[in-house]
């Protein structure tokens, strides 16, 4: 069990019987009365945010999620389709659960797959991805030494915004947590 002393960002907990990680929390002391914990929680299964007040050392069950590599083979539309790398038994995930890591996911690239008992709750892609410029405007000549950035097209079909010195064909490194273009490979 832990308590409100324990809070940090990222931390899986029970509330209510439901998973939640904690995304955001602040001690708060008000001027009478004890001390509250303000959280903003998101539910592991349905990907809600709420915002919840704890008071001070309220107990809680932490949770655990398991992570196993997977390898992302192709979509359908809807389904994504994946394969375990040690059974190479294929499975499939609704576009729901990937939410907005979809857009990163490059054939053939190793991710891990989160589990909460047994079940399926999401993925966890690498902190960056390289993925191929398909499509973006030409940059204008004299326009280099200012920061100016062009939209950019990659080959997953984001779209991101690059510095004019980018072209068709280059291979960029992208950072999956914010959707940032970080720097040309």
């Amino acid at each position: 069990m832990i308590t409100t002393a324990d809070f940090c960002n990222g931390l899986n907990i029970q509330v209510d019987n439901e998973p939640y990680q904690i995304i955001w929390f602040q001690h708060h002391k008000p001027g009478k009365g004890g001390a509250v914990m303000r959280t903003k929680l998101k539910n592991l299964y349905t990907g809600a945010i709420i915002e919840r007040t704890f008071k001070s050392g309220e107990k809680f069950k932490e949770l655990v999620l398991e992570k196993k590599k997977k390898q992302y083979l192709y979509h359908d539309g809807q389904t994504y389709y994946f394969m375990d790398l040690e059974t190479y038994e294929q499975f499939s995930l609704e576009e729901k659960i990937l939410g907005e890591n979809k857009k990163f996911l490059k054939e053939n690239s190793e991710i891990e797959v989160l589990y909460l008992e047994e079940k399926v709750i999401g993925i966890q892609l690498p902190l960056t991805v390289d993925l191929k410029i398909v499509a973006t405007v030409p940059g204008i000549r004299g326009d280099t030494v200012s920061n100016v950035l062009k939209p950019a097209t990659l080959e997953t079909g984001v779209v991101v915004q690059v510095p004019l010195f980018i072209k068709e064909g280059d291979v960029v490194r992208i950072n999956t947590e914010t959707g940032e273009y970080l720097e040309r490979v």
